[in-house]
């Protein structure tokens, strides 16, 4: 299956969570599903709800099936909470720390970001979006791209951009540092990570 690439704000809506920042103004004057029975309010049972889930943590993340599927056999795997574990794996994608320091607005333009090149991690071109980022990694911007007007742009967004206690920010040099590994009040709060955990365990 191809990763979605359609409007995202229908994904949110059916989600009933904003996906993007444009996502949210939609959200409140069309809080339901779309399609023309979006408002009927059915009832959606213990698998759906557990399944939705999942989708829903899929999409968010911007992950297709079987790589989701990797994350959580790896989580299931670690020592401590599965459903934190599998937060801990999606936040330390190096994608999501670019989108988490404020270098992209969203997850999307993250990966897009990261394909082509514009970082480097501990001095080394890289550009794959899920490259697992650990304490002690720096994340810079390459010096070939910080004249790119993308990255121009971004300059007064940095400036107030405050990122999670797990990253740390240098604005002026378009750099960052990996802390420590995010706790689970520092990572996504709209996923209900048990019932992803009963969906993988039936």
């Amino acid at each position: 299956m191809a990763r979605y690439t359609g409007p995202k704000i229908r994904l949110s809506r059916k989600f009933g969570e904003p996906l993007t920042p444009k996502a949210v103004k939609y959200l409140a004057k069309r809080n339901y599903r779309p399609g023309m029975h979006g408002q009927n309010r059915a009832r959606i049972s213990e698998y759906g709800m557990q399944l939705r889930e999942k989708q829903k943590a899929k999409a968010i993340y911007g992950i297709l099936e079987k790589q989701f599927q990797r994350y959580y056999e790896k989580a299931s795997k670690k020592v401590g909470v599965t459903g934190d574990s599998l937060l801990q794996l999606l936040e330390t994608r190096l994608d999501n720390a670019v989108y988490r320091l404020g270098f992209a607005q969203t997850r999307a333009q993250a990966r897009q970001f990261v394909t082509h090149g514009f970082f480097e991690l501990n001095g080394q071109k890289v550009n794959i979006p899920s490259h697992e980022v650990r304490v002690g990694d720096e994340i810079k911007v390459r010096d070939s791209k910080k004249n790119k007007p993308l990255i121009k742009g971004l300059l007064p967004v940095l400036a107030k951009a405050q990122p999670p206690d797990w990253l740390s920010l240098d604005h002026k040099n378009l750099t960052a540092k990996v802390l420590s590994l995010p706790s689970r009040e520092q990572m996504e709060s709209t996923i209900n990570t048990q019932l992803v955990v009963e969906y993988y365990s039936r």
